[in-house]
């Protein structure tokens, strides 16, 4: 079994949902397998012109052959699960969650939304950090021992032994870890790719690539620091303008690449390569460029641009994203 990961290196929407969704239509993988804390985070797929927005699932469901994996590290809200199931007229047998799954129920949600804390945080308020705090009392009601949720349930480790390939899809963004990011601003878990390998259940010897997806500039949601922050009018007069999949929020925006943030997320998460996302909406003439050599030819900035990361990095950047759609993207040295 060859196991590849996907990790975020910013503070999520980095673009992870574009690059899955990339390899799912070349399929590359024959089991996608979700990592992270849970429905609080939102992966936004533009296949053919048309717009997913995935919570729950793994953004891998538009390959139909493959199998779609939910770690039991993940958290599972039942009534999101089964909305994205309809939404996307998706196969239930594709669909596998780890009995130890743990299940979001409204009372966290209703905890979070009454919570001055989780305000001045900036949570998603789906009940995400109620939820993790429920497990680390040991009350949390997990996957196998939820009715709603018993057709789905099995150990996915073990069932994912039946695949050759297998990407396990980090959600959030490494300087939202609990441990490593923007502390009390982050999410109720860590974020590393050592966690996602533990949601799951995979040990770092089975890892083979390891893929760090960073947008071309800095984008947040929800509160905590943000260097060199634009204002909404600077947003819009550089038409940065986005918007969180989840909560609807307007991104806050550093055009700017924070190196010392890149730095720390390559020295923890030893990535072997790098998806670079949102290259056309710094310059707008190479939209839907597919070609390395074309894009040198288009504009040297740009070119000069990637450049300047790989020796910054000193990591390889081999996806770079030129538009929204998932075959708008240039591969450096296609995956064998």
């Amino acid at each position: 079994m060859i196991v590849d990961v996907v990790f975020g290196a910013q503070y999520g929407d980095e673009g992870k949902g574009k690059i899955i969704s990339y390899f799912a239509m070349k399929k590359y993988y024959s089991a996608y397998v979700r990592a992270g804390v849970g429905p609080n985070a939102g992966h936004t797929v533009f296949h053919r012109g048309k717009k997913y927005a995935l919570r729950q699932l793994p953004s891998g469901f538009l390959d139909p052959d493959a199998h779609l994996y939910i770690g039991a590290g993940v958290l599972v809200n039942p009534k999101v699960l089964f909305e994205e199931i309809e939404n996307f007229e998706i196969d239930k047998k594709r669909i596998h969650i780890d009995y130890n799954a743990g299940v979001i129920n409204e009372r966290h949600i209703s905890i979070e939304l009454g919570s001055e804390h989780a305000k001045q945080i900036g949570t998603t308020k789906t009940g995400c950090g109620p939820a993790i705090e429920d497990r680390a009392g040991r009350r949390l009601v997990l996957a196998k021992d939820t009715d709603e949720l018993k057709e789905f349930v099995c150990d996915v480790r073990r069932e994912l032994e039946k695949h050759r390939r297998v990407l396990v899809e980090g959600s959030q963004g490494f300087m939202l870890s609990n441990y490593h990011g923007t502390y009390p601003f982050v999410t109720s878990k860590d974020t590393s790719v050592s966690a996602f390998l533990a949601d799951v259940g995979i040990g770092p010897k089975q890892v083979s690539d390891i893929i760090m997806v960073m947008k071309s500039y800095t984008t947040r949601v929800g509160n905590g620091p943000l260097k060199n922050e634009l204002s909404v009018e600077e947003i819009k007069k550089y038409n940065l303008e986005e918007y969180g999949t989840v909560t609807g929020r307007l991104r806050r925006v550093s055009k700017d690449l924070h190196f010392d943030d890149l730095e720390k997320a390559v020295l923890v998460n030893t990535p072997t390569c790098i998806a670079l996302t949102k290259l056309d909406a710094l310059f707008k003439e190479i939209k839907g460029i597919k070609n390395f050599d074309e894009l040198k030819i288009t504009s040297k900035e740009a070119y000069e641009f990637v450049v300047n990361i790989e020796k910054r990095l000193k990591v390889n950047v081999k996806y770079i994203g030129t538009g929204p759609n998932d075959d708008e993207i240039i591969v450096r040295d296609e995956i064998p």
